[in-house]
């Protein structure tokens, strides 16, 4: 299985954990000219080899890790790898994304992509080394947490290892579980639980074998000049740095996008003493950053005599605002804790707040409240071990929602906790949030708010004029850097440094303001057109111009803006085939008035979908059409397109029945293997 283009090995493993074999994985070059790498190749192999209908925590599931052409190759920001899956939050796509080195260390194995399949009758871990794959016995790791796995691994296969763990949680089928990969997270949508589905505690991947890159002098230059203008620019060379992601914590909270005691206000009256100057201030110990990335937009804080990672802007603030907690301390210390016991941040901060909320309205007996702290730990331990008022709790907002009310006030879209920008404030985000393939995730969105509310430059945030077309330009543009295998921080350079000292209430911001409201049009409908009509490379989105002076693929700006649609299209393609479709946000984001009184604080998002749709060549139910597959080179999907007589909410009403009914049975496998997991970590055997 060889490829003609440079910087992939060529080479993908599939290992069955239920009879523990393994096998080659043929990709083709055609797949890697398609679908990249990453997200984008991860999406196809799910394609091919997924059901419809299957249980996201059933053996049938499959994780795929992948990486993409320029990791290991040392361009800027490029140690990215994806673990995707049918994600058992949403019940369809689910995309994961990490910095780190596992993904270097899975290429120096001689593999760009790994496919997990089955589900081991006993804990085990995966190495993957130059000769292929080993499956150990992880009897003894059953249990510990992600610190001490990891350090484990090291001890066994060297210092420099790639390793990806789950903690107590993934163990225990919580669904906002995930994978942790040294200091960082593979966060959203429950992929920690779909590793503990199948006994999994740990992959581990070292080697020495290097990616060819055929025209080594040329591409050294193009990625030293984008290296250059990173470091050049205000926000990925000083911004970032001094004050991490929460450096716009403060502008969230002065723009009413702060998200506030369970998404009731936007704004939070200690917001500076949670702050990323506040952090930067009063704990930094220095910073830290993925490999190859000259950001450094890490946060490093001692806890216990150790420096480990801090908390970075959407921790702090699901549970600093969020849950009505001004000790910044706190946070740093939960989040250490979080993410030992494996669990995503975004979600767990949401499903408490939104806990807390039920409690205060009486449908919830507890002892969570808004402003109330000194039981936050526990409730965070309990979650990971299912213990009580936990096991409601791991099963996120949505579940909760179902089995005690509360619909109104439940924040998510499609399963997934929305992530820490409210929406009322900035509709072009509320847009993305709704549509996004993996449901309430801030990157999936497109990350409008950055345009809206908290970049240099602003489009007026509840102006409804443009904003689908943006929207749809930034989910496309996010997918196409992810599936490149790059940080998304990078698309941050797209605008000039200058705009960094333009007033945003000077004549300049508001002549901007409106050329960039003009504009959505054209940017929305520019990806129905040839990508023939962009034969360039933007000086501004370099990563067309790496790629194609890496790998040997003609692929300018055009090929670039395709490949995102294309994925896009194709991971909705996924979710239409298991019947979710639904657009929607939070009734809370729709129906109530941010500040009393005044209507535009709340997302108008039925006069927004129709123009969306329009530019995406989605019909009315937001399904892609034939024409628009066969133009994204996706003819192979469209005989999943459903008839165009059933409705969005016969679709939708058709998958929620599904899942209920697979639910069922989770329930019992559920309760089954906390059981076992409890007498497996007091020697017993476990039984299936």
């Amino acid at each position: 299985m060889a490829t003609k283009y440079g910087g992939y090995m060529g080479e993908a493993l599939w290992v069955d954990l239920t009879t523990g074999e393994s096998r080659p994985y043929e990709i083709s070059d055609r797949d890697r000219e398609l679908f990249l790498g990453n997200k984008g190749i991860a999406a196809k192999i799910l394609w091919d080899n997924l059901a419809p209908g299957i249980d996201p925590l059933g053996e049938e599931n499959l994780l795929v890790v992948s990486t993409s052409a320029v990791t290991g190759t040392g361009a800027p920001c490029s140690s990215r790898f994806n673990v995707s899956c049918k994600g058992p939050q949403t019940g369809g796509i689910l995309a994961s994304n990490s910095g780190g080195a596992f993904g270097i260390n899975l290429k120096k194995a001689g593999y760009d992509v790994l496919i997990v399949a089955g589900k081991a009758d006993r804990p085990v871990y995966l190495e993957v080394n130059e000769d292929g794959v080993v499956i150990h016995d992880a009897d003894d790791l059953w249990g510990q947490d992600t610190e001490a796995t990891q350090e484990e691994m090291q001890k066994r296969h060297g210092k420099h290892c790639g390793r990806m763990v789950i903690g107590p949680a993934g163990e225990n089928l919580v669904r906002i579980a995930c994978i942790i990969s040294g200091e960082r997270a593979l966060g959203r949508g429950g992929v920690g639980a779909v590793m503990g589905s199948k006994m999994l505690k740990a992959i581990v991947a070292h080697g020495k074998k290097k990616p060819d890159i055929p025209n080594a002098e040329k591409y050294k230059e193009v990625v030293k000049n984008w290296i250059g203008m990173l470091k050049g620019h205000p926000v990925t060379g000083e911004a970032l740095a001094m004050y991490g992601t929460s450096s716009h914590l403060n502008k969230a909270s002065a723009t009413g996008t702060l998200p506030t005691r369970n998404f009731s206000a936007g704004s939070f009256e200690y917001a500076n003493d949670i702050s990323g100057e506040a952090l930067a201030d009063k704990y930094l110990e220095k910073n830290d950053g993925c490999m190859t990335c000259p950001m450094r937009c890490a946060r490093v804080v001692k806890i216990d005599d150790k420096n480990i990672k801090g908390p970075e802007y959407e921790t702090i603030t699901m549970f600093g605002s969020n849950i009505d907690n001004k000790d910044l301390w706190s946070i740093c210390e939960w989040n250490y804790l979080i993410d030992k016991l494996g669990m995503d941040t975004i979600s767990l901060g949401g499903v408490i707040g939104f806990a807390m909320e039920l409690t205060e309205k009486g449908l919830l007996k507890s002892d969570l409240a808004f402003g109330k702290t000194d039981n936050i730990q526990q409730i965070i331990e309990d979650v990971a071990y299912r213990r009580g008022l936990g096991d409601d709790l791991a099963e996120g907002v949505m579940r909760m929602a179902e089995k005690y009310g509360g619909a109104e006030f439940a924040i998510h879209c499609k399963g997934l906790e929305m992530a820490a920008y409210e929406p009322r404030r900035s509709v072009g985000m509320g847009l993305g949030y709704a549509t996004a393939n993996r449901g309430a995730c801030h990157l999936n969105s497109g990350f409008l708010i950055y345009f809206e509310n908290l970049g240099p430059v602003n489009i007026k945030p509840d102006a409804l004029d443009g904003k689908p077309g943006f929207a749809v330009f930034q989910q496309n543009t996010f997918d196409a850097i992810s599936a490149f295998g790059s940080c998304l921080f990078t698309t941050y350079s797209v605008l000039p440094g200058i705009a960094e000292g333009l007033s945003p209430y000077g004549l300049t911001a508001r002549i901007l303001d409106k050329v960039l409201r003009l504009s959505g049009p054209l940017v929305g409908g520019m990806f129905k057109m040839p990508e023939g009509m962009a034969p360039i490379h933007l000086p501004m989105i370099p990563h067309s111009k790496v790629h194609e002076t890496l790998t040997g693929i003609k692929f300018r700006a055009g090929q670039l803006m395709k490949a995102g649609n294309r994925i896009y299209n194709l991971e909705r393609m996924f979710n239409v085939r298991e019947g979710l479709v639904e657009d929607t946000l939070p009734s809370r984001m729709l129906n109530e008035d941010q500040i009393e009184g005044r209507p535009e604080t709340k997302v108008p998002l039925d006069k927004l979908l129709p123009k969306y749709y329009a530019y995406r060549g989605w019909d009315r139910r937001g399904v892609p059409t034939r024409k628009t597959l066969e133009f994204l080179d996706l003819d192979f999907a469209a005989e999943a397109l459903p008839p165009g007589t059933e409705t969005m909410h016969e679709l939708q009403g058709k998958f929620t029945q599904h899942r209920l009914d697979y639910e069922k049975k989770q329930a019992k496998a559920i309760k089954s293997q906390v059981e076992a997991n409890k007498k497996l970590q007091k020697g017993g055997k476990k039984k299936n």
